[in-house]
């Protein structure tokens, strides 16, 4: 009798569960019906994460293999984690990664905030028009060519038609060769970032603030609030969860420095301040025709790119309670 009631029971449980999955391929059939117009304009972007995001990780095996461009993936030997072991032993190693956390530790401290305060201030100016023009003044660098914005930065320091020197001979002292000098390098590439990407950057708070409920600005007036307390305690925690994604993408990248501008500005005497780890994947990869060691470095530099990021969302969520999930 008790057996015959538990296959009963394994028989409901298990109608229970069937009945369940049909109803859920119905409600999603039902869905992709109601919604297809929605996910046909969704469809190129699937598309394009696939040929270009997902397909060429099949070539991430190249970091671990001898490989020959005429033999191709299929036919290169197995080397294994060679490649990483000659990159984290060579001389460049240690180089190229103190250059890259100074050069991003520099943009965090330096740059980061830069947009956060543009954004502050465009939100105190009550001109409408001025406030438009400053914006638009600040967004157009960000669509300026890398390749220009290096062009510029090269004439602007130019030992002798330069603007920066000619000032400082009018001044009464001597020129100087700005980009051959190492350790004026970092200073030179983070002051062209921040001016380049700081108002495009600002964007995303502007939007972060006009969500914050005005009545709350009323009512810290009404209690006496002044402007530096109702920046301490509404409009910064208002958009302290946009600030911590931002932050966390930007740990992310902790090992990422964009190599276009720096091969545009660095050479051979500031190599020991400017040469970067995605730099010498640049060198490696397309100068001397090194695929393997170049993918192993750009797979390395992905995997500790993960690590970091999932360390700053777990920081963030325990402490500040918010994160990317």
């Amino acid at each position: 009798m008790d057996m015959t009631k538990i296959e009963n029971l394994d028989h409901l449980k298990s109608t229970h569960k069937s009945q369940s999955v049909r109803k859920y391929f119905v409600r999603l059939k039902n869905d992709l019906i109601r919604d297809r117009y929605l996910y046909l304009l969704l469809l190129p972007v699937l598309v394009w994460y696939v040929v270009f995001k997902y397909k060429p990780m099949w070539g991430l095996q190249i970091a671990f293999q001898d490989f020959s461009p005429y033999k191709g993936i299929a036919g290169s030997s197995w080397v294994g984690l060679e490649h990483f072991q000659k990159f984290l032993g060579s001389t460049y190693f240690f180089r190229t990664l103190k250059n890259t956390l100074i050069i991003n530790l520099y943009g965090i401290v330096f740059g980061f905030p830069a947009p956060i305060i543009l954004s502050l201030m465009l939100n105190e100016v009550k001109n409408k028009s001025y406030k438009k023009t400053i914006q638009t003044i600040t967004y157009l660098p960000h669509f300026i060519s890398i390749v220009v914005v290096a062009g510029m930065v090269t004439n602007f320091l130019s030992p002798n038609t330069g603007l920066v020197n000619m000032i400082i001979e009018h001044l009464g002292g001597e020129k100087i060769y700005f980009l051959t000098k190492k350790e004026y390098f970092r200073t030179i590439f983070i002051s062209m970032n921040i001016w380049k990407e700081t108002g495009f950057g600002a964007v995303v708070y502007i939007a972060a603030l006009s969500g914050i409920d005005l009545q709350l600005y009323e009512a810290a007036i009404i209690d006496g609030a002044n402007k530096w307390k109702q920046l301490i305690h509404i409009t910064l925690p208002g958009i302290m969860p946009t600030i911590v994604t931002m932050l966390i993408l930007k740990i992310g990248n902790l090992l990422t420095v964009g190599y276009e501008a720096i091969i545009l500005l660095y050479q051979p005497s500031t190599y020991e301040t400017a040469d970067v780890i995605s730099t010498y994947v640049y060198r490696s990869g397309i100068a001397e025709g090194r695929y393997d060691m170049a993918t192993a470095v750009g797979l390395f530099n992905a995997v500790i790119a993960l690590v970091l990021v999932y360390a700053a969302n777990t920081v963030s969520k325990k402490y500040l309670e918010s994160g990317l999930w």
